[in-house]
């Protein structure tokens, strides 16, 4: 798998489990920074306190905003689970193969999806179904935001207008990515390695990561994401889902993607 270190690592000393491995340890934060975001709930403020007691090597992150604040484009009951049972599922999951080989636990979920190939093998899978699934989650309750939707302003809207033309145009080719995907999956946009912008999609919780992109905004288009109010009309799913796209924090990973 080639890793895109310009844009995604900087190497740091290799830690000594990992080293037998060829996996390489990065001084960066993951490529996303969580935001200081307020507790959706009691029970997952507990939840965290108790994975945090634990020892446990990775953490669900809190909702920013309440469960019903996309409403109506996002339900309640959708965010509930979808935050509460499939995201945390995904981190215990993770956590629970990272147990098997603590060599591993100085790694971020970043470098573990990125350097699959070099991880043991009885738990590449596991890893990048729920090291996937982790990163994808942590990145999509940032990029929406009661406040969202409109059009994008800033470096984002100069970069899709120089690639796609109108926003309308961008919006469809992004639509479309999510569409096609047959079965479980994401529609993506991300900087390639030569700092372009692409529409593209990934199977399951697959991340852009694992094929050297950078994501700076996905759309999750797995059932248990819209099934609720939307039934089997992904389409309108996706239509309604730019009414809480928040621009402010893919502006903020584009200009990480580029910087």
């Amino acid at each position: 798998m080639a890793i895109n270190r310009r844009h995604f690592l900087v190497l740091l000393g290799t830690p000594a489990g990992a080293a037998t491995l060829g996996i390489t340890k990065s001084r960066e934060l993951p490529y996303f920074s969580l935001m200081e975001p307020v507790v959706a709930s009691e029970t997952m403020a507990t939840s965290q306190t108790k994975q945090a007691a634990a020892g446990a090597t990775f953490s669900l992150p809190p909702l920013p905003y309440d469960f019903a604040a996309l409403e109506p484009y996002i339900d309640r009951e959708t965010m509930q689970f979808h935050h509460d049972r499939h995201h945390a599922g995904y981190v215990r999951n993770l956590n629970a193969a990272i147990d098997k080989h603590p060599e591993l636990k100085s790694l971020s979920a970043v470098e573990l999806v990125q350097q699959l190939d070099n991880l043991p093998g009885d738990i590449q899978t596991t890893v990048r179904n729920n090291g996937g699934g982790h990163l994808n989650h942590s990145m999509f309750w940032q990029i929406m935001s009661p406040n969202g939707g409109g059009e994008p302003t800033g470096a984002i809207a100069t970069a899709i207008a120089q690639t796609f033309g109108r926003f309308e145009a961008f919006k469809h080719a992004f639509n479309n990515e999510g569409k096609k995907r047959f079965g479980s999956g994401w529609a993506w946009l991300v900087v390639d390695s030569n700092k372009r912008l692409r529409v593209m999609n990934t199977a399951n919780q697959d991340s852009p990561l694992m094929q050297g992109m950078f994501p700076v905004m996905g759309n999750d288009v797995w059932e248990h994401a819209y099934y609720l109010t939307y039934r089997n009309r992904r389409g309108d799913y996706l239509d309604a889902w730019w009414n809480v796209v928040n621009w402010d924090e893919v502006n903020r990973r584009y200009a990480q993607a580029i910087g």
